[in-house]
Formats: structure tokens, C-alpha cells, sequence
């Protein structure tokens, strides 16, 4: 049977308002639970004010909107389809002849959409908050002292202690930056007086120091020494420098793979950012999938009733997927499995669990 145009739209419009206000009201409750944690951890820092507070409260709001849309494509298709059939409507609609995926199509067709939105368009500008959000909480809350940046040209490393600073730059490394290649390092006494420099063939990371092959010292005022090993104190691990990378999430959806590329390039691991990526591109799956699970669920309140008991199903297995897909993210992010495994197989399994479910509510 031809869907008309009419009906199309009328399926839209009521889904796209049940995610709407579903969508609305989870982003209230999970920003207001976000300012109370970050207003707690101010609590202790005197010279963080309200103010910064609520801008930081209001920058990372896109991320949170973004983590929660699987969820209320999910709840807002329960809300609609549990809506159309305490009404009637779908009931009218199965009798003038129109199957489930007929009245389905524009609600799935509407999910992919807001997927690709999500990805091409509104995380980018999340991201861009996100990276303020970092960068204020790294001042008022962390207090880092070292910052990592890859670029075209290799790789800067700022390190900033007591007594001085350093600023090593090396045009290759390995080992996720264990060991450096061709390293030049600047010294300085507090924060901009120079106090030296250091080329080397080679650095390695050691436990509290730089460990230099074939190292050119050149101090203010003195010829410059030539050492085969030297040693350059540094407060400096390995887990620090991993954790200086710009963060997946502070990475738009079109800067990943030029990110990715760069740094493969200059030695580093990329499986987070790969992860990111992958994730990001399956987004669009995974909200159809959301509907699939929330129609076999909601379709079965005309036959079976229970609304409380079905309902509360649907609810469940959200967060068993939550669960599921966080651990299997995790078990890609550490390796134990491939990487385009771990971010598609959430939205593959999920919509594969969605189909099935729905034919066996139909036609089971």
C-alpha cells in the first residue's frame, strides 16, 4: 500500500516531538546534577567564583546533550508509539492497511537524520566548548604543569616546575613518546628568562630524568659542551604525556582523522581518537536502532497491556545496551579488540536485536 505524504509527515511531527521533550527534559536533569558535582568541586578553591561555575556548567552542556541523544531517541519513540496506541491511532492505521514499517519509516528515517546532525553539524560545536571546558578546568582544578602538542612539525612538550621551565621539541618519536628523535630543548629560569639550550640525537624517558645521546649543551655566556650521555632532570611520566594528547572529545568529528593521521605519523598511538571516530560514524545507526527497540516494546501495549511492566523493559534494556557498549568501547580503547569491532558492534547488534525483535512482534 502507498504511504501517503500526509501521514508521513504526521508520523514525523510526533516523533520528532516525543524525542523533543524527552530529549528536554534529560538535559535539564542531567545539567542540573552537573553544576551541583562542579559547584562541589569548587567548594575547596577560593578563587574559583559562581561565575566560573556556571560557565563551566554551560560549556560542557553540548557534551551531555550529545551523550544522552541515544537515550532520548529511545524514550521519546516509547513515548510516541505508547501515545498512538493508547489512542487508537495506529490501531486505525493497521486497519486501513499499513504495516508496521510503513508508519515506522518516517520515525527511522527521522533518527538517521538527527544522527547525522548530530555528528556533522552539532558536535563540532560541542567539541569547541568542550575545549574551553578542558582548558578552565586544567587552570582552576588540575593544576597542570605540562602540555603536549603535535603538530606538521613534530612535537612540543612543555614542562613547568618550581624553579624553571623546559620546552623540548623533537621531530620524531616512539614508544607513545617514550623516545625522542633529534630533540632540541630550551631552558628557562622562571617563565620567560632563558637560560639555555640542548640538541640531541636522541631522548629517552627515564624514572625523573631525560636521559640524552650525544647531547650539545649551550649555557648563556659559555662555549657549548658536547656529552655522549647526559641526563636533564624532569618530573615528567609517560602517563602525563599520553594524558596531554587533546582529548577524542575535545576533537570535532571532521579534525579526527587529520589528528589521527598526524599521530600515527610522529609515533604515538591513535586507537582512542580511531575509537572516537568510528563511534561518531556509527551514531546514525545506533538512533535507528533505538527506535527498532523501542517499537517492540511499545507495540506490544495493544495486545498484552502491562504498560508499567513493558515499559519499564524498554527502560531496562537502554542501559543494559549503555553498559554493553561502554565495556566493549573499553575493550577497544586498550586493544583487546579491533577497533572498527568495538564502535560498530553497539549499533550493529543493537539494530540486528531491533529487526528481530520487531518481526517477531509482527509476524512471530
Amino acid at each position: 500500500m502507498y504511504l501517503s505524504r500526509t501521514f508521513s509527515f504526521y508520523m514525523a511531527r510526533q516523533f520528532f516531538s516525543g524525542i523533543l521533550v524527552v530529549f528536554a527534559a534529560l538535559v535539564v536533569v542531567a545539567q542540573s546534577a552537573d553544576f551541583v558535582e562542579i559547584l562541589r568541586r569548587a567548594s575547596g578553591h577560593s578563587q574559583i567564583g559562581f561565575g566560573v561555575v556556571l560557565e563551566m556548567s554551560l560549556l560542557e552542556l553540548p557534551s551531555l546533550a550529545l551523550r544522552l541523544m541515544s537515550f532520548a531517541v529511545l524514550f521519546g519513540s516509547m513515548l510516541t508509539l505508547t501515545r498512538l496506541t493508547r489512542n487508537q491511532e495506529l490501531v486505525v492505521a493497521r486497519a486501513a492497511g499499513i504495516s508496521v514499517w510503513q508508519f515506522l519509516l518516517p520515525g527511522l528515517v527521522l533518527a538517521a537524520l538527527i544522527g547525522v546532525v548530530t555528528v556533522t553539524v552539532f558536535n563540532p560545536i560541542s567539541t569547541a566548548m568542550t575545549a574551553h571546558f578542558q582548558q578552565l578546568e586544567a587552570r582552576y582544578f588540575q593544576g597542570k604543569t605540562s602540555l603536549l602538542s603535535v603538530s606538521e612539525n613534530g612535537l612540543w612538550l612543555r614542562e613547568v616546575g618550581p624553579s624553571g621551565g623546559s620546552v623540548v621539541h623533537a621531530l620524531r618519536a616512539a614508544d607513545n613518546g617514550r623516545d625522542l628523535s633529534d630533540v632540541t630543548i630550551f631552558l628557562f629560569h622562571g617563565q620567560d628568562q632563558f637560560a639555555g639550550r640542548i640538541d640531541a640525537a636522541a631522548a629517552v624517558l627515564k624514572f625523573g630524568y631525560w636521559e640524552l645521546k650525544n647531547a650539545r649543551v649551550m649555557l648563556p655566556g659559555e662555549p657549548g659542551k658536547l656529552y655522549p650521555d647526559y641526563r636533564l632532570p624532569t618530573a615528567l611520566t609517560l602517563s602525563q604525556i599520553e594524558d596531554s594528547f587533546a582529548a577524542p572529545g575535545s576533537l570535532s568529528f571532521w579534525r579526527l582523522p587529520g589528528f589521527i593521521h598526524m599521530l600515527q605519523r610522529n609515533g604515538f598511538s591513535a586507537v582512542r581518537h580511531q575509537l572516537r571516530w568510528n563511534e561518531l560514524m556509527s551514531l546514525p545507526l545506533l538512533l535507528v536502532a533505538m527506535v527498532l527497540i523501542a517499537t517492540a516494546f511499545s507495540l506490544r501495549l495493544s495486545r498484552q497491556g502491562g504498560i508499567g511492566v513493558l515499559l519499564s523493559g524498554g527502560v531496562i534494556a537502554g542501559f543494559v545496551l549503555y553498559f554493553l557498549s561502554s565495556l566493549v568501547f573499553e575493550l577497544g580503547r586498550v586493544g583487546s579488540i579491533p577497533v572498527l569491532l568495538a564502535a560498530w558492534t553497539p549499533a550493529g547488534v543493537s539494530t540486528l536485536l531491533g529487526v528481530t525483535s520487531v518481526l517477531y512482534t509482527e509476524d512471530g
